[in-house]
């Protein structure tokens, strides 16, 4: 049983990330709905669905921890789903690219969270380290798919909204 502070603080952060996958699934969904290549929407459509067993473990550890999702996920969803859309338009090796700076990003933040998390929640941590092994082999494998390298500002308006999901999710 963890402590109570130990608790909201867990719940918290498995809320963000299960927006995240929320998130992550849309982005696949709208990049597989748009991509010239019928190989790569494949590809995409089993990103998305990948991505949907880790939505899945958020959500039970959410349950667990009387926690809720977030009441935004509706509006990440939307969000997501247009801007995948839109990479899809942009050709295969940029729509790669995009998952590549996307797993980076998503990587970057997982570690953080179990960073934060540290002994206390080994249930929530065990889950996160998981999700990062298979989220970095996303990114490796889009990368290895000819996905290119985005232009700088491209990945810091990533960043930027990636601020913005978490932030909202975290609180909402």
């Amino acid at each position: 049983m963890l402590p109570p502070m130990q608790r909201t603080l867990s719940s918290r952060l498995m809320r963000v990330n299960h927006s995240g996958e929320v998130a992550a699934q849309a982005l696949y969904q709208g990049q597989a709905l748009t991509a010239g290549d019928p190989a790569l929407a494949a590809v995409m459509r089993q990103a998305a669905a990948e991505e949907g067993d880790h939505l899945a473990w958020c959500e039970q550890r959410l349950r667990e921890l009387d926690g809720r999702t977030s009441l935004l996920n509706p509006l990440w969803y939307a969000g997501s789903f247009a801007i995948g859309a839109l990479a899809g338009t942009l050709g295969s090796r940029t729509s790669l690219g995009f998952v590549a700076e996307t797993e980076k990003q998503v990587e970057a933040h997982l570690l953080s969270h179990i960073e934060r998390l540290g002994d206390t929640d080994k249930r929530s941590v065990a889950i996160l380290k998981q999700m990062t092994h298979e989220e970095m082999q996303h990114g490796v494998k889009a990368a290895s798919l000819g996905g290119k390298q985005l232009p700088f500002p491209v990945g810091a308006a990533m960043r930027l909204t990636a601020r913005l999901m978490t932030g909202g999710s975290y609180w909402l």
